[in-house]
């Protein structure tokens, strides 16, 4: 049996339109045809979108955290603690 939706599904665009290297917007991490084509998809396909926007952007914040472990490793530098008070 097929779920009945009775609400749209909002468009995941947080308001920071730029494109990274390799073509998502930095944002929502959505591609441009996805961005273009959001209100022509259904809301299987947008739950799609937003599903594979989860991936790249759980995807770049690895990246992020790699590359902070190997500018530690070639520097030396333990990161700091933040303070409490």
């Amino acid at each position: 049996m097929e779920q009945l939706d009775f609400f749209s599904i909002p468009s995941p665009c947080v308001g920071i339109c730029q494109v990274n290297n390799r073509g998502y917007c930095k944002g929502c991490f959505r591609s441009r045809e996805e961005r273009f084509n959001w209100q022509q998809f259904s809301n299987a396909q947008k739950r799609h979108v937003i599903r594979l926007c989860r991936q790249r952007y759980l995807r770049v914040m690895r990246a992020k955290k790699n590359q902070q472990w190997e500018e530690i490793k070639q520097t030396g530098d333990e990161p700091k603690q933040q303070e409490l008070f």
